[in-house]
């Protein structure tokens, strides 16, 4: 497959397109951004960490039945996917209260929340991403009613499947985001799954092996990263 110009470019993800019009190549960098890109920094190995986590756990979706655009990685930091008209709204699962649930509610984090909470964020970073309703997804036209709920499934879908193997890892899946797209007719899983979109802590010590450690400059970032794809079972050589 060639690699052709560049389709996007995101805070830590650049895309580009190839000889396939219906695929492209998602390339994972090392920069590391916090608070909208306010924060910046290269962390070396991060790209190819959160590459091979990305197709770990995508593969662990495609065996439990979910729908996701993930093809295959190709290098260390690049993986083919499915080309999909993205919609413009993030999904959120939370199992544990933590980040903006914690402030929004005065609630102490580390709360661990009887059944999942579900919630709609508008993806905009100039707007730093303002929470939704179902309300406003359909006035505004950003996605249909069976939509919303298809995104709402799979999302639930993803968190039973994923507490299960994090949870063998001993690591408590905290909270994680997830984005969709449509490409032939129906509605994929798209974008990624690794440590940046997600809170990850040991399940003994609560120790945080995620983004958050970059956020709060709790130091070792790229190796708790390392951390969870060596307790996931993530082949990291070739």
């Amino acid at each position: 497959m060639i690699k052709g110009e560049q389709l996007y470019s995101g805070k830590a993800k650049t895309v580009f397109l190839t000889d396939d019009p219906e695929r492209l190549i998602l390339h994972f960098r090392n920069d590391t951004s916090a608070f909208d890109g306010v924060k910046l920094a290269q962390l070396e190995r991060k790209g190819e960490m959160n590459n091979r986590i990305n197709a770990f756990v995508m593969a662990k979706l495609a065996d439990a039945g979910i729908d996701t655009h993930f093809i295959e990685r190709i290098g260390p930091e690049d993986s083919v996917v499915r080309r999909l008209d993205m919609i413009r709204v993030e999904c959120v699962i939370r199992n544990v209260v933590a980040g903006s649930l914690a402030k929004r509610l005065g609630i102490e984090e580390g709360l661990v929340l009887e059944r999942p909470v579900f919630e709609f964020f508008l993806k905009d970073d100039a707007l730093h991403d303002p929470m939704i309703n179902e309300s406003h997804i359909l006035a505004f036209g950003w996605a249909g009613a069976e939509e919303i709920e298809q995104m709402r499934k799979a999302s639930h879908a993803v968190n039973g499947v994923l507490k299960g193997l994090f949870d063998g890892a001993g690591i408590m899946l905290v909270d994680f985001k997830l984005e969709f797209g449509r490409a032939g007719g129906k509605l994929w899983l798209g974008d990624e799954f690794t440590p940046d979109g997600c809170r990850l802590w040991d399940a003994s010590t609560r120790k945080k092996l995620d983004k958050d450690r970059f956020r709060r400059d709790l130091g070792e970032v790229v190796e708790s990263y390392q951390e969870v794809a060596r307790r996931l079972g993530v082949p990291l050589n070739d």
